[in-house]
């Protein structure tokens, strides 16, 4: 995990720093202390996630994370005065539905994760959600400064954490055009959401974003030929429905 993330993290950066010409950046006190914040929760969004999968079962995790992630940034928006229309108010619950239904995989229901482990899925889901909330405080007229605040400062942790733990490492080398390409979808991901955050509500912008599991299983079957079970066939027709509704709120 950390041989990828330590080429992930200075790629996504590499990344924002290239779009800063063309999407400008403000240094401000704001962007400085938002985006730093959001580069801490980055980091240990990273760690937990991963251990998270390490420890599992993920069909059972997995809607942990999602949801927590999708959840706390709604509450962070309604209680920040954010109002939905009717059409909202039915989108977003069904949303969150659509989010446990298309993160559980097979036998969801047949494994027991334990207490470490589901502390461990809570935790990551928190550290994404307040990621999120973090970006969302930012200046909206500071550019992509807080994405390069913040991967600057996600990136020393790694290294640093990555020198600290070199012995335990071993010699085996990182994957590194996989590596880089998935920091690079990761810095075009932060991109994308801190623009849609600009532009919308947390609380609908956070439940969409939350639904990125469902174009993992779209692409788990078109590309690894995986079969979609029913309950994530409901999910994802309950995500086409959710994302529609609150496009109207």
């Amino acid at each position: 995990m950390l041989r990828t993330v330590m080429i992930a993290a200075p790629a996504s950066l590499a990344v924002e720093l290239l779009l800063w010409p063309f999407l400008g950046a403000s240094f401000s006190a704001g962007a400085l202390g938002w985006g730093a914040a959001s580069g801490v929760a980055s980091a240990a969004a990273f760690a937990l996630l991963y251990r998270t999968l390490a420890v599992g079962p993920m069909n059972a995790l997995s809607p942990v994370t999602a949801l927590v992630s999708a959840a706390l940034p709604v509450g962070v928006g309604l209680l920040q005065g954010e109002r939905l229309a009717a059409v909202g108010l039915i989108g977003l619950p069904l949303a969150l539905v659509a989010v446990v239904l298309v993160s559980a995989g097979h036998g969801a229901g047949s494994a027991r994760p334990s207490r470490t482990a589901l502390l461990l899925a809570l935790g990551a889901g928190a550290a994404i959600a307040l990621q999120l909330v973090l970006l969302h405080q930012t200046p909206s007229d500071s550019g992509v400064a807080p994405l390069i605040i913040g991967r600057a400062v996600s990136s020393a942790v790694t290294l640093a954490a990555a020198g600290l733990m070199h012995r335990k490492l071993g010699p085996e080398r990182p994957a590194y055009a996989m590596s880089a390409a998935a920091g690079v979808l990761d810095s075009v991901a932060n991109l994308l959401f801190l623009l849609a955050a600009r532009s919308g509500d947390l609380a609908v912008v956070a439940v969409i974003t939350a639904l990125y599991p469902a174009g993992t299983v779209l692409l788990a079957r078109g590309v690894l030929a995986e079969r979609i079970h029913r309950g994530q066939l409901v999910g994802l027709g309950a995500a086409a429905v959710a994302v529609s509704l609150l496009a109207l709120s």
